[in-house]
């Protein structure tokens, strides 16, 4: 079972903007823990996300000397890729691909095809430099456009991906969507369709429900999970009526619960919960 932790998805939407230092800081705890890999940042438009508009620099600060964890950015297009291509530190570059037309051209005005043109070309230039690209299938557990979506869509997707040569494939939940219903078909079938991929679990959650997602999709053969600390990321944890990110911690229980063992460093985790709740407390 591997964890990803994604301190980005948690700090990109905050109101107010967490001064550089306590990024780097905070960022620096999570290494020490013994992640998986770090999603720490994002080269995309500091209009669209100026949160993250010190990616570069907050890269600079990080002590990388030490830890196994990898690290990934996320990007919005090629151009986004190119830039995040110039730092061999980074082993993964994120991107996302809507399975959904309409969210497609909300989110970065292109179509399906366009969006599919741009990743085969950042797969392309992770093959020049040696990075890695995970494709996020966003609106993976469904979608509230009316789009089409199944597990024969996703597969269709995949397959395409497959050809591009694209080995790590992340079903993700955009708009909280999922339910075991929705979570369980899809990694069985795409799974067993195609071992050879990694298929990663990016679940939305309200308190009461993030056990029988998690359940869901590791009954079905989904061992790679994301997870924010304290769940932060679209809406903070603050009530069951909303949902925010699936918070690490309870992925953490979840291992023990199945008898996986994660080489995660306790102290260095308590401190970074207490650094995550003096930041997002803070601001």
């Amino acid at each position: 079972m591997k964890l990803i932790d994604c301190p980005r998805d948690a700090m990109q939407g905050w109101p107010t903007f967490i001064p550089t230092a306590q990024k780097i800081n905070y960022l620096n705890t999570l290494l020490r823990v013994g992640f998986d890999t770090l999603d720490f940042g994002s080269f995309v438009s500091p209009k669209a996300i100026p949160q993250l508009a010190d990616t570069a620099e907050v890269l600079d600060g990080l002590e990388l000397s030490s830890t196994t964890t990898k690290l990934l950015a996320i990007v919005a297009n090629l151009r986004g890729a190119e830039t995040a291509a110039q730092y061999p530190q980074i082993r993964y570059i994120g991107f996302p691909l809507s399975v959904s037309e309409t969210f497609q051209q909300r989110n970065t005005n292109k179509s399906i095809a366009q969006a599919l043109d741009e990743v085969a070309r950042t797969q392309e230039l992770c093959a020049r430099t040696g990075q890695e690209q995970v494709v996020y299938l966003s609106m993976g557990f469904g979608n509230l456009y009316g789009d089409p979506w199944s597990p024969e869509v996703l597969g269709e997707f995949t397959q395409k991906l497959d050809i591009l040569g694209v080995r790590i494939v992340a079903l993700s939940d955009t708009i909280g969507a999922s339910v075991p219903e929705t979570i369980a078909p899809p990694f069985r079938e795409l799974t067993a369709a195609f071992p050879h991929i990694e298929f990663g679990a990016h679940l939305h959650t309200t308190p009461s429900s993030w056990h029988e997602k998690v359940q869901a999709a590791y009954g079905a053969g989904c061992r790679r999970f994301d997870g924010a600390l304290g769940g932060y990321g679209g809406c903070p944890m603050a009530s069951d009526k909303l949902t925010g990110n699936m918070p690490t911690e309870q992925l953490i229980d979840f291992s023990v619960e199945v008898g996986a063992k994660l080489p995660l460093n306790e102290l260095a985790l308590d401190e970074a919960k207490k650094l995550n709740q003096a930041i997002f407390a803070a601001h």
